[in-house]
């Protein structure tokens, strides 16, 4: 027998039926000399401190640094995941070979290889790596096996950054809630969720200290165009009206008129964080939910694997491309136009330097029938990339008028766009303008030397503060390490010393909100003052900067292309740990606490400063557990929260009851103590009133 492991039993389904295995037996499927097992997600962990030594349990600042003499994995204790992973330890220890035909990633190779680990497997290990789950991608994947040990680099980078993460926030954890901290509050600090809360406490203090200041500028009116003057801004309201003056006694000369024709390029296929940051811009949907809605649309075989981090295609799928878009009905009309000629081979869409294990995210072709509004938005995103990437360039004319009122000199700018080519896909969409990019302006033709009267006034303005962080703006900025980057090649070129990867930036800024170090107004989001206070506290530059946090990413890259060794980077981040409770033992003490209201204004009288409280602990319905069953957790479906086992216990809770929504304590208190406000979770396990 062949014993094939997928990450999900909806993927271990799906292959099942491509290759034969049609008999449903307990925990896998079997037939035509295949078993077809999977896991659910993460079935081991690296072993938790006191797994280590029993002294390791307590937080106390004598044990740090932890440093295990060697790291070990232990099983998740998860009745469900115990009982699953004994079927595979079974099927391991009578089999011939393995194929790990986990998710095609660096997490999927990890969870994978800690379960044959775990499972003491000594049979030859293939892999399945496809980058959809289309029968004819899955069917070509198992006529293409690849050695499983093509992939020890990868499997060597996901396990170097689990201990990395284990070796610093194990120990900073506990370091700076021992010596910082007060009560039962905990002070978590990550590799990659400091740095990246350092970016969002370093804007947050540009805003509070920002102050906006008045300006005035000088412009005029000459034949029905606006002219902006072009000096510096004018601090007071005399000089702009000394300078009015001034305008009134001449009349308006044009200088210069040029007219350049331009393009705009094709905007790249997407990456997870391009996709991310678009679905956020245009629809407010946050890094996790999009990254959610694209996971499902995948394992429903309707785009590629998502969590890719280039914007290119390979060479070999140009043949390809007719036949997606051909497939691509609902899009037809938009597609007509380009099938009607040959598919161009562009540098900017295909090249194998740029591909490491995926490609970017691309629609398979299958009909996109029976999704949520979520998930359909985010499918034509995707299928609107695809389509613009095969578009003409847009053709522009740029227009540039000076002229000069007596000795002030003025300006005018324009934009027209003469042939719209990829802009036709986004007829009618405004959310596709790039930051800072001009809005189409026509300007008359102007004659050089030609002169008359104009009509000029004073404009007074405020200046801005530097721009609160959305989510969109914060993955930018992980993704380039703090840089501010508009230009696609430099973005591609930054991307190795990128802060975090894009499968776990969503969850990094989720963390965030769930500790309270930030929050949310609108689409902003902003610093909270323990936030603030956590990273004024931390002096290890290391520990909070988005660029040298970079070089460590760089360096887990550099493991997976075989170019740097696991030992060398255990040392490294070894001895940074070592430093750091060095100097973190023998710091100042400041205290942090989660900042309590302020005291009434009536109230003079000097007051006891009030304890601080624990922050309430954020309700996360994952991590309930099926009260039918209970044996497995909780699952977030389309329309409902699930048990992870599903299709064995059938237990779910709708999001919605009689057209109401639930909240998440309403779910919370239903699965928990069985009620909530009028509404029960009565014998058969459905709600009622």
């Amino acid at each position: 027998m062949k014993v094939c492991i997928a990450e999900k039993p909806s993927v271990a389904r799906d292959i099942a039926e491509v290759i034969g295995a049609k008999q449903r037996k307990d925990g896998y499927y079997e037939g035509n000399g295949y078993q077809v097992t999977w896991t659910f997600g993460h079935f081991c962990t690296l072993k938790e401190p006191h797994d280590y030594f029993e002294q390791w349990k307590s937080w106390r600042l004598e044990d740090l640094p932890m440093i295990p003499p060697s790291f070990g994995i232990k099983l998740i204790e998860n009745s469900g995941v115990q009982k699953q992973f004994k079927i595979i330890e079974q099927l391991v220890q009578q089999c011939e070979e393995v194929i790990n035909c986990g998710d095609a990633g660096q997490e999927g190779e990890l969870i994978q290889r800690w379960v044959l680990l775990k499972a003491r497997c000594t049979v030859p290990v293939k892999r399945l790596w496809i980058s959809s789950l289309t029968e004819e991608a899955i069917r070509n994947g198992f006529q293409h096996l690849r050695e499983g040990s093509q992939y020890d680099n990868l499997y060597a980078a996901g396990s170097a950054r689990a201990i990395g993460d284990w070796l610093l926030g194990m120990n900073a954890t506990r370091l700076f809630t021992r010596k910082f901290g007060t009560g039962k509050v905990v002070l978590s600090i990550g590799r990659v969720q400091t740095p990246t809360l350092a970016m969002i406490v370093a804007r947050q203090k540009e805003i509070n200290a920002f102050l906006s200041e008045d300006y005035w500028e000088l412009k005029t009116m000459y034949r029905e165009t606006e002219f902006t003057a072009a000096i510096d801004r004018l601090a007071n309201i005399e000089k702009a009206q000394k300078g009015l003056a001034y305008l009134t006694e001449h009349p308006f000369e044009v200088t210069s008129f040029e007219k350049k024709d331009g393009k705009e390029g094709n905007p790249r296929l997407f990456d997870l964080t391009a996709l991310q940051v678009d679905a956020n811009k245009k629809y407010g949907y946050s890094a996790d939910d999009t990254l959610k809605y694209v996971q499902s649309l995948y394992e429903k075989k309707l785009v590629t694997y998502p969590r890719v981090d280039t914007t290119y295609l390979t060479e070999d799928l140009h043949p390809k491309i007719a036949g997606i878009l051909q497939d691509m009905t609902p899009y037809s009309v938009l597609i007509a136009p380009v099938l009607a000629k040959p598919i161009p081979k562009l540098k900017t869409v295909f090249d194998d330097k740029k591909v490491t294990d995926h490609h970017a995210i691309i629609p398979t072709g299958m009909h996109p029938g029976g999704i949520g509004l979520d998930e359909k938005r985010i499918y034509d995103l995707v299928a609107r990339r695809f389509i613009a990437a095969f578009y003409p360039e847009c053709k522009i004319s740029n227009t540039t008028v000076l002229g000069k009122v007596g000795q002030v000199p003025f300006k005018v700018t324009g934009k027209q766009i003469i042939e719209p080519g990829w802009k036709e896909v986004y007829a009618n969409d405004t959310s596709i303008k790039k930051e800072g990019e001009e809005e189409e302006k026509f300007i008359p033709d102007f004659v050089v030397g030609e002169s008359g009267p104009h009509t000029p006034r004073i404009h007074q303005g405020k200046t801005s503060p530097p721009k609160a962080f959305t989510e969109a703006t914060l993955l930018r900025a992980m993704e380039t390490a703090g840089k501010q980057v508009d230009d696609e090649e430099m973005r591609e070129l930054l991307k190795d010393n990128g802060i975090g990867r894009p499968s776990t930036r969503a969850n990094i800024i989720e963390t965030l909100f769930r500790r309270k170090y930030i929050d949310k107004k609108k689409k902003n989001i902003y610093a909270t003052q323990t936030g603030m206070d956590l990273i004024d506290t931390i002096q290890t530059e290391l520990l909070k900067s988005a660029e040298l946090t970079g070089q460590w990413e760089r360096k887990l890259r550099l493991i997976e292309k075989g170019e740097y060794t696991i030992d060398t980077f255990k040392e490294e981040l070894i001895q940074m740990v070592v430093d750091l409770t060095k100097e973190v033992k023998t710091a100042s003490y400041k205290t942090i606490t989660i900042a309590p209201p302020p005291p009434p204004p009536e109230e003079t009288k000097p007051k006891k400063a009030p304890k601080p409280k624990a922050p309430k602990k954020a309700i996360v319905i994952e991590e309930l557990t099926c009260p039918k069953c209970k044996a497995h957790l909780l699952k977030k479906g389309n329309t409902a929260y699930g048990c992870a086992n599903f299709n064995a216990c059938g237990f779910k809770i709708p999001f919605e009851f009689t057209g109401k929504k639930l909240t998440d304590k309403n779910i919370a208190d239903l699965v928990t103590k069985g009620k909530s406000g009028k509404m029960i979770l009565n014998g058969a396990f459905e709600i009622s009133n």
